[in-house]
């Protein structure tokens, strides 16, 4: 079972994201069988094989073994993830582009960018697993209290100073057998119960 599987077919993103089969992945983090599932999710055997079967068809959970109770041969079924995420490839014509509008302050554009970086690391872990290879990336996750929005934007220009001089210095067009790199810095605020609302923000 992998960690995270990447969705970019859109009839298994619409597949996956039916609330009965949703809930039927998120059982089969654990092994298990129609029968034992039906007793789970509250529905008839013969509707919950439906779904595993259309679940099947689409990559989203495998065989995990069969096992034969007297006449009747039970099949033992399991997540091929513990978690999905739908690529925006899923959405073809619809995915977000952050050339339409590249405003770095925007928030709506900083989403257009974070759909990229899903796009983008999604096709690679696809193509990696296919290859039997590993995906060389790196990612900082934390978080920063400002105490007030000026410096906020202190911190912001500070980092993208930083952040450029540090292209600046290993940034090599020339490099022979070089592999161009993305680099994604963002910075917005935590969401928790606690998050002012809009307009409220110091």
């Amino acid at each position: 079972m992998l960690d995270v599987a990447v969705i970019e077919d859109p009839a298994a993103a619409e597949v996956s994201l039916d609330p009965v089969r949703a809930r039927l992945l998120s059982e089969l983090s654990v092994p298990g069988s129609a029968t034992m599932l039906a007793a789970k999710v509250g529905l008839p055997r013969q509707k919950v094989n439906y779904h595993l079967k259309t679940l099947e068809r689409y990559g989203l959970v495998e065989l995990v073994e069969e096992r034969r109770k007297g006449n009747v041969t039970e099949r033992v079924m399991r997540a091929t993830a513990a978690s999905y995420v739908i690529s925006p490839i899923a959405l073809a014509q619809v995915q977000p582009d952050p050339s339409r509008a590249p405003d770095q302050l925007s928030a709506r554009w900083l989403l257009a960018v974070a759909a990229r970086l899903v796009r983008d690391v999604g096709q690679l872990i696809t193509g990696a697993a296919k290859a039997r290879k590993k995906v060389a990336t790196f990612a900082i996750d934390g978080e920063i209290r400002f105490a007030s929005a000026a410096d906020r934007a202190a911190f912001a220009t500070e980092l993208a100073e930083a952040v450029t001089a540090l292209v600046g210095k290993y940034h090599d067009e020339t490099a022979e057998g070089g592999r161009d790199h993305r680099v994604i810095v963002a910075v917005h605020p935590s969401v928790s119960t606690e998050t002012p609302a809009p307009g409220k923000e110091s």
